[in-house]
């Protein structure tokens, strides 16, 4: 039925485990119809005659499936030879391709009897921080080689519920505990725009393999920027929600506070889309609604360009423009000069002070064949000197328990109260998500940004508060600097308005344009 706004509202509760056996219609004719709105695909497929299988987003291969103009096998084939093609990327730590060419036959049956799915027969790929029980999960390490969980993490099973094809475990900074993606038990995964540079972490493999177009999206997690860093630095959108509006469960933690399950596409609609599968939400066919007049959009400069390359203070000054001139009002703010210390200390110090119980609970109640401990041993030795330094009790850094309450009671309320002043003048907060574009590999650790060295942690600078104060955020491609590598555009609305950012960030996505793809095979 019409909503207030003029969008179509389907009812999309039944994309989970009862799909076998409940009414379908009204969920299928809103997919379709932000197939053909959100993709340009037509049912008679003949747009996906001049786009290339690996070009498709998740909308355009629901619909060319759909359709008959592609069947679910001959597209996974196509991605599973361009993954080959680019393993140089180490984008995955595991694909099975008999699996993966298994699901998508059966797809192709289930599509000829008449049967009905979302997603049925399109391929994703999932971060191996999610528990899968047909692939090992290794949560990046190199203790848990072997492991193969009993049950699937909900995310993964929604994925399955509505007919998706899990097509391999991304890469992953290990245990999900960095910011450049690198891992030396699984390979560096390489940026697609340039294979010299880093992919962002820690959802590393995720950014390069949606870039890279070996598939369509990627299930991501964020702690502290881990989704929207690699999506800003491989040129993707990336999508953080609420904290909680996803499931976290049988995914491996760092911080029940900050932790947020999510997705990476490369397209606005393709993440609303999964998000409506994932959350059982309604699904909305957007409008034909263009530009932005009546959206106020905040930025703050003292905050989030304090420290920032010029190319890349350049490229947000040229979007305010683009974005001024397309109708919205852009109103700057000032969330306080004490902002950036309590942000800092808040998020730091809860992440820290909450890793080691986390991970022990976690592999306790899902048996994961493993103490905290014996991870703990095996961890890379950058990893393992800054838990030596901040997670175990007794280190020399370590958050006393008091510390942590303090930061939970009054610095992590306090950004919320910043927040919630600035969210009552704007409908969201822009900036930068990245400060710079993609470090080389070689200098990952520490970079020049602003003419200074820095470290690698400045690569979260404009992200971890949004986790701290418990804010969706997305991350969209805002373009390519001169030295024609991405970066991308935040986009963070008010806790729990998460299908309102997504609507703004697609008519902001509208305006910007997209970029283009990255050169490889």
């Amino acid at each position: 039925m019409p909503t207030k706004d003029g969008n179509t509202e389907v009812d999309a509760s039944d994309t989970g485990q009862d799909l076998s056996s409940v009414d379908r219609r009204k969920l299928l004719k809103g997919v379709a119809a932000l197939a053909v709105i959100g993709a340009g695909i037509a049912d008679n497929g003949s747009a996906y005659a001049s786009t290339a299988a690996h070009d498709m987003g998740v909308l355009d291969a629901v619909s060319a499936i759909k359709s008959g103009a592609i069947t679910s096998e001959a597209y996974a084939t196509k991605l599973l030879q361009r993954a080959r093609d680019n393993a140089d990327l180490n984008a995955f730590i595991t694909i099975d391709d008999a699996a993966v060419l298994q699901t998508a036959k059966a797809a192709d049956k289930d599509r000829a009897a008449g049967k009905t799915s979302p997603l049925l027969g399109v391929p994703l790929a999932v971060k191996d921080s999610y528990m899968t029980q047909d692939l090992p999960t290794t949560f990046g390490t190199g203790v848990l080689n072997k492991f193969r969980p009993g049950q699937d993490a909900p995310v993964v099973k929604s994925i399955r519920d509505a007919g998706g094809v899990v097509f391999g475990k991304n890469n992953l900074v290990e245990m999900s505990y960095g910011l450049t993606g690198a891992n030396i038990h699984h390979g560096q995964p390489k940026n697609p725009y340039n294979k010299a540079h880093v992919t962002g972490g820690s959802s590393s493999g995720a950014g390069a393999s949606v870039a890279a177009r070996l598939v369509p999206a990627a299930l991501g997690g964020d702690t502290v920027g881990s989704i929207r860093v690699p999506a800003s630095l491989c040129g993707v959108v990336g999508f953080k929600p609420t904290q909680g509006r996803w499931s976290g469960d049988r995914v491996a933690p760092i911080s029940g506070t900050l932790d947020t399950t999510g997705v990476l596409a490369r397209s606005v609609r393709d993440c609303a889309f999964i998000d409506a599968i994932v959350t059982k939400a309604s699904i909305l066919t957007p409008t034909a609604q263009a530009g932005l007049k009546g959206v106020r959009l905040g930025y703050a400069p003292r905050q989030h360009l304090n420290v920032i390359d010029a190319d890349v203070e350049k490229l947000f000054r040229e979007t305010l423009s683009k974005l001024k001139d397309a109708g919205a009002e852009i109103v700057e703010i000032d969330l306080g000069a004490d902002f950036a210390t309590i942000a800092e200390r808040a998020t730091w110090g809860i992440f820290f002070h909450e890793t080691k119980p986390a991970i022990s609970d976690f592999v306790k109640a899902n048996n994961v064949p493993v103490t905290f401990e014996q991870i703990y041993e095996d961890l890379t030795p950058n990893i393992k000197r800054s838990w030596s330094m901040f997670v175990l009790p007794g280190s020399p850094k370590y958050f006393s328990e008091e510390a942590y309450q303090g930061m939970m009671t009054r610095d992590r309320p306090e950004l919320k109260r910043r927040y919630g002043e600035a969210f009552a003048k704007v409908d969201a907060l822009i900036f930068p998500t990245t400060p710079c574009t993609a470090p080389r590999i070689d200098k990952q650790w520490e970079f020049s940004v602003a003419g200074k060295d820095m470290s690698y942690l400045v690569l979260a600078k404009n992200t971890f508060a949004t986790n701290c104060a418990d804010l969706p955020g997305i991350s969209i491609p805002m373009g390519l600097t001169a030295n024609k590598m991405p970066v991308g555009l935040e986009i963070d609305a008010s806790s729990g308005s998460d299908a309102n950012l997504l609507e703004i960030a697609r008519r902001v996505e509208a305006i910007i344009g997209s970029i283009p793809a990255p050169r490889v095979s």
